[in-house]
């Protein structure tokens, strides 16, 4: 099969590898769609542990695809299932994971991380990942390239779980990638009446309400507070989402909430500078609760694949891009330029 090796900083190869061979308890997956994520981009750009020349990965762990194989051990599946693939998996027994918090457990892998990913023809599931069930049947109707983004929609999903979103809120989401304009989409569903989305760039802003027109825009610039301001009445945000990894607007999110309100802090730092300046007065007296999540549960996934299904949420305006599985590491470099959205990795 073919299959995009990551073998160092900076250094993508296509190479022809032979195809899994799957275990009794493990699934082996065709491709059929699949994305590039922030995650992969970083990897790209500065390494990865323990991967070389000798030792590649396979990055992507946003995809899907149809069953190819089962292992004499697997029931629920079988070859031709159409499927989305959760890449986080737990050991199965610890405290996390039976309180249906795999993603959280100390001795978790992730598919395209620990483990070949997305970016090949074939990838294997392991036999715990296909045991807790991190393969959910596509609903009918639902694209590869929509399946595929069930992964960083259930990310923002968890967010809105964590942090809370309600009837009437207002919403202020900083950086309009994908993620942001996800978190715009969740913050609708879940009641917002005004989500603002807030960026450096116009363009992407403009990109960001041209897919939802109710978004309303607000530079990311010295206007930024007075903006909000003036558009709330004095009243500020509920609810501010940090969809950008971004040190500088940690540090502002807390001047941009109201009283009572809350702060997301969605998109992680780079390692080595994820310390930030936090007037801690913003949140004392203003009363704010601030939140952070990471990955998904199971659970969230599967139910945010339900809501592609059931077009609670319209994806489609957020993939912006094709192309084959030979040109990965264009589209990686791309989403580091911040070229459109999302561009999907295609396998035929």
């Amino acid at each position: 099969m073919k299959a995009v090796m990551l073998t160092g900083k900076e250094s993508l190869a296509l190479q022809d590898i032979t195809k899994p061979e799957v275990g009794p308890g493990e699934v082996l997956v065709q491709i059929q769609s699949a994305f590039v994520c922030g995650t992969d981009v970083r990897f790209y750009f500065n390494g990865m542990p323990g991967v070389d020349q000798a030792h590649p990965r396979i990055l992507g762990h946003e995809f899907s695809g149809i069953v190819s194989e089962t292992g004499a051990e697997v029931s629920g599946y079988k070859p031709g299932m159409p499927v989305a693939v959760a890449p986080n998996y737990g050991c199965g027994t610890c405290d996390f994971c039976i309180s249906g918090h795999s993603e959280m457990c100390r001795q978790s892998g992730a598919i395209g991380v620990s483990e070949d990913g997305g970016f090949a023809e074939y990838v294997k599931i392991p036999e715990p990942a296909v045991r807790q069930g991190n393969l959910a049947v596509i609903p009918e109707g639902v694209t590869f390239e929509e399946a595929a983004l069930t992964e960083p929609l259930s990310c923002v999903y968890n967010a809105y779980e964590k942090i809370g979103i309600y009837p009437g809120d207002t919403v202020l989401v900083v950086g309009s990638g994908p993620i942001g304009i996800m978190h715009c989409q969740i913050a609708f569903l879940a009641g917002a009446t005004k989500v603002f989305i807030s960026d450096i760039s116009e363009e992407r802003m403009k990109l960001a309400k041209s897919i939802d027109n109710r978004i309303e825009m607000i530079p990311a610039d010295e206007r930024q507070y007075q903006l909000l301001h003036e558009k709330t009445k004095g009243k500020l945000a509920d609810l501010v989402i940090t969809a950008a990894s971004v040190g500088a607007i940690q540090e502002q999110a807390f001047g941009l909430a109201g009283q009572n309100g809350r702060v997301m802090f969605f998109g992680g730092l780079p390692k080595g500078n994820s310390t930030v300046s936090l007037d801690t007065n913003e949140i004392h007296y203003k009363q704010l609760l601030v939140g952070g999540t990471t990955r998904q549960s199971l659970r969230q996934y599967r139910k945010c694949l339900e809501l592609i299904g059931e077009n609670a949420v319209d994806l489609k305006g957020i993939i912006t891009g094709r192309s084959p599985l030979e040109e990965v590491e264009d589209a990686i470099k791309e989403v580091k330029q911040g070229f459109g959205l999302k561009k999907a990795i295609m396998f035929s």
